[in-house]
């Protein structure tokens, strides 16, 4: 509950401060947007490259685990 009436809060507080007869920090608003777009898209590259090698990681050890499954299904048919 106390979330919900923090984000309703800062939700509110952005759009006073975007409003000419607010706060008018639209350009300032702006500018930081311009500054911190390069290094977000860097930060969100880099954290889909963990994810993607993670996901390669598990498919592999997935593979692995497979197979081992069906040898052991293979060897039981043979002790039969």
């Amino acid at each position: 509950m106390v979330a919900l009436i923090v984000g309703i809060l800062l939700v509110a507080f952005c759009v006073v401060a975007c409003l000419p007869c607010g706060l008018a920090w639209e350009s300032e608003i702006i500018t930081c947007l311009k500054g911190c777009s390069p290094v977000l898209a860097a930060f969100l590259g880099i954290i889909s490259i963990f994810i993607g090698f993670a996901d390669i990681k598990d498919k592999k050890e997935a593979r692995k685990e497979e197979l081992a499954a069906q040898q052991a299904e293979a060897a039981e048919k043979k002790g039969e």
